[in-house]
């Protein structure tokens, strides 16, 4: 595949490595949104989206507005399920389970399956420009919109998607992709051929899309610094995501997820000099959605 031109927009080469130090689900406990004040302070983690439907987005906002004069890389990830058992949230524009997004609870759906299945293509786009619109009234800059569990990321939903940058001018996270590496994501072919296709057709209109996508694994927390050093060390020319989920310890992370040791383990390691120094010493080229926004919309 040929370079990312979006490289030479930010002012990188064609075979420069970069990377975008994505915090995700800020808002979805109170523990995430410390983190991220954290990480912050810390210097190597400034990206992240907030989860705006969640009982802790208010939290997030409210550091939006306190930290506003340091120009946060904050985004909406845009959150259409709700998957824990014991602590779930409702969507924002609507109660009518004929959207396809009131499961038999009353809240959002468990599963991105279900939200495929069900989710109606209008309901969806409502839901979505509902929940940008919070953020921006509740303090925050939106530099960016992605997807909580990729669940806005299939072809019946994409055109509404990126109606988003279009109209609202903010990046949406897209990749440039073929159908193979769609169908490793989890998508069968037929989905992966049409999420290929619409993501090169956007790609083609002028629409920034990144090149790779990795993330701290949730269900081991073992060797944090070593996995993390690993993975930077195997960044490939181009933009790669790099999604990390991180919390503080809290009773509250227990109770919510049994994947709390790995997102506590997040927290832990990106604040570490060490590995902001590894980041340096490599020659990796640490992005904001910020810059994206600003070179192309």
């Amino acid at each position: 595949m040929a370079a990312n031109p979006l490289l030479n927009k930010l002012g990188l080469s064609d075979t420069d490595r970069a990377v975008i130090f994505h915090a995700d689900d800020i808002g979805v406990c109170q523990a995430s949104v410390d983190a991220y004040d954290d990480l912050l302070d810390a210097g190597l983690v400034r990206s992240a989206s907030a989860m705006v439907p969640c009982s802790w987005f208010p939290h997030a906002g409210a550091l939006c507005r306190r930290r506003a004069d340091e120009c946060l890389d904050m985004g909406v990830h845009l959150t259409f399920t709700s998957e824990y058992e014991t602590y779930r949230w409702g969507a924002l524009s609507t109660r009518e389970p004929a959207s396809g997004l009131i499961d038999g609870e009353g809240y959002l759906p468990h599963t991105t399956a279900e939200v495929f299945a069900d989710g109606v293509p209008d309901a969806i786009a409502i839901e979505a420009y509902a929940q940008i619109a919070h953020a921006r009234s509740c303090g925050v800059d939106v530099t960016h919109v992605d997807s909580h569990m990729n669940s806005i990321l299939h072809p019946k939903f994409l055109d509404d998607y990126a109606n988003i940058a279009r109209e609202l001018r903010i990046p949406v996270l897209l990749f440039r992709i073929g159908a193979a590496r769609a169908e490793r994501f989890g998508y069968d072919a037929e989905t992966a051929r049409g999420l290929a296709e619409k993501f090169e057709a956007y790609a083609a209109e002028g629409l920034p899309a990144l090149d790779h996508i990795t993330m701290m694994p949730l269900d081991d927390p073992d060797d944090r610094l070593d996995r993390a050093k690993k993975i930077l060390d195997g960044l490939e020319p181009g933009i790669t995501y790099f999604i990390l989920h991180p919390a503080r310890d809290t009773p509250e992370l227990r109770a919510m997820t049994s994947s709390w040791p790995s997102r506590v383990a997040d927290w832990e390691t990106f604040q570490r000099e060490e590995l902001r120094k590894h980041v340096e010493q490599a020659g990796i080229h640490v992005l904001e959605w910020r810059q994206i926004r600003d070179v192309c919309f």
